[in-house]
């Protein structure tokens, strides 16, 4: 379900910009986006960080976008978040507890995460880092060199894909570690 209210902006911003071009589909995207964000804190009654953040930056942009005419302030906004997320990762190897990738998976209910070790953390930690810094650049290499569809359609769709298909990858990882009984013991996956 929280996936709908994520998506669902993206869709209307999509089929706006197919019938109607870039700046009216802005504009549906910068409604329904705090829309998606209030619902789905009355749902679970937590506020989604990542969304929030996301939110305000697409109305600061979008604004931008909208007042100047020109789209490059809503191509570099994903690419400016991505590289924002990717600098918290980076932070979190230094400052608290634990790696922000660490925390994000302990939010999922019965996984016995105990048995991935400290520098195993470190290290998907840094893969989620090169993740979202590749995501950025392939983003603004995609605005730069690309018609402006293609860039709606990477937007809407593309990174979805691949941030699925990166957190698959991720979750059979942690899988593999936490299924295996001699991954703390003998330290062989590290």
């Amino acid at each position: 379900m929280n996936l709908l209210f994520e998506f669902l902006p993206l869709a209307l911003f999509f089929i706006a910009f197919i019938y109607k071009g870039i700046y009216t589909a802005l504009v549906v995207l910068m409604i329904a986006m705090p829309i998606g964000l209030i619902a789905k804190y009355i749902r679970t009654g937590v506020l989604d960080k990542m969304y929030f953040w996301s939110t305000v930056m697409l109305l600061i942009a979008g604004g931008f976008t909208l007042y100047f005419r020109n789209p490059l302030f809503l191509y570099w906004k994903p690419t400016v978040f991505y590289w924002l997320v990717a600098v918290a990762f980076l932070g979190s190897q230094f400052l608290g507890d634990r790696p922000l990738v660490q925390r994000f998976f302990g939010l999922v209910d019965g996984l016995s995460l105990e048995k991935i070790t400290a520098t195993q953390w470190a290290r998907l930690n840094i893969v989620w880092v090169i993740f979202f810094i590749g995501a950025g650049f392939l983003n603004i290499y995609v605005a730069y060199n690309f018609e402006q569809a293609t860039w709606v359609k990477l937007k809407v769709f593309g990174m979805m894909a691949l941030m699925f298909v990166f957190m698959l990858g991720q979750t059979l990882w942690i899988a593999r570690l936490i299924g295996d009984d001699t991954t703390v013991e003998s330290g062989k996956h590290d």
